[in-house]
């Protein structure tokens, strides 16, 4: 994350406190160094007055988003360290997407469908929770929903498993129920403006079945202007055979192989479902194996807050096996370049957002 702002000058609108021209000066220096760092509105950087204009509309959200999104942070315990790195994360992320999304619904006057691509720990639902309240603050109704939602029941998983002992987890291509995700973004997307009927939303418990998991009792919404479906491969396409002509670790045998062939095959079924996204967004770390470390490190903090599960947590050698079943349906070595090089002719992410270590973004841009 870039840091040429000093947090004094977030701490100054935020308090609203008019700047002085040098600290407007540097935004306004700032806005253009960085454009191409974070690219998430397509501005003129050489137009003065727009750039003037957005640093006048941003500086009020902050102000007014600021203590909305740092209390409910703090209630759901959802940490950024430091914390003035939230002002950041509003300033070159956070409030730029939302208004982003905002315009981009206005422009088709209906339900805007924004799909969200992300592995294990890149904030996934951290955005989204995040983007629930800055778009009430921009006058707009939001719906998020998760790729689990999807999920077959447990019945029918089990049935599942049985014809195919390889799928020890729910998760990869094949597990989902897509007929109903179809009927849903269909609804939602369809749904009558001015006389709006509710919405049943799939809604999935993990902890049912001994963590197996299984449906619970569905939401139900009369729709929304903006809605988030988000999972760990949505919008992935399935890539040609002579991609998984090499072994790349932990695909290391031909039954690895065979299964990684399997899931890629099933991603054929998913791409109806995908074309009711009308963008598509992908959250990718500087390291994919980023979020293996991730994965340890949220099991070792649930297992510090609560000692009840000290005996049941996982263990570290557990959750490599967890993540690495993943890695091996669907391998993101394999299958992200081809989703986000802008070079590459099918190329399917509208917005790409690269994340460090420390899960801040480090670039943004577009699709060309």
């Amino acid at each position: 994350m870039i840091e040429s702002i000093p947090i004094r000058i977030f701490e100054l609108m935020i308090q609203g406190e008019r700047l002085s021209i040098s600290d407007y000066e540097l935004l306004v220096d700032d806005l253009r160094k960085n454009y191409d760092f974070f690219r998430v509105l397509d501005i003129d950087t050489a137009d003065l007055k727009l750039i003037t204009e957005i640093i006048d509309l941003r500086s009020q959200l902050l102000r007014s988003v600021y203590p909305d999104i740092s209390k409910n942070l703090a209630t759901q315990n959802i940490q950024i360290n430091p914390h003035s790195d939230i002002f950041s994360l509003l300033w070159y992320y956070w409030l730029p997407l939302a208004q982003h999304l905002a315009q981009q619904q206005e422009k088709i006057a209906r339900t805007f469908i924004q799909g969200l691509l992300g592995g294990q720990g890149t904030g996934k639902t951290t955005l989204g929770f995040v983007l629930n309240i800055l778009m009430r603050h921009l006058g707009k109704t939001f719906l998020s929903i998760s790729l689990d939602d999807l999920y077959k029941t447990y019945a029918d998983r089990q049935k599942l498993r049985d014809r195919r002992p390889d799928l020890i987890w729910r998760g990869p291509p094949s597990t989902h129920d897509i007929d109903l995700g179809i009927d849903v973004l269909q609804q939602l997307r369809d749904r009558s403006l001015d006389n709006p009927q509710p919405i049943a939303i799939p809604r999935f418990d993990k902890s049912l079945h001994n963590g197996a998991g299984d449906r619970t009792d569905p939401e139900i919404s009369y729709g929304a202007d903006i809605v988030l479906f988000e999972g760990w491969f949505v919008g992935m396409r399935p890539l040609p055979i002579f991609a998984f002509r090499n072994f790349v670790p932990p695909i290391l045998s031909e039954c690895d192989r065979n299964f990684a062939l399997e899931c890629n095959a099933n991603l054929y079924n998913y791409l109806p479902l995908w074309e009711y996204l009308d963008s598509l967004m992908v959250i990718i770390p500087e390291d994919y194996n980023y979020s293996l470390q991730w994965r340890i490190e949220a099991e070792h903090k649930l297992i510090a807050a609560n000692t009840n599960i000290k005996k049941t947590g996982l263990s570290d050698h557990e959750i490599a096996q967890f993540v690495e079943y993943f890695w091996k349906a669907l391998h993101p070595e394999l299958f992200m370049p081809r989703m986000i090089d802008r070079d590459y002719g099918s190329s399917c992410a509208d917005l790409v957002v690269e994340i460090s270590r420390s899960h801040l973004p480090t670039r943004i841009y577009a699709k060309k």
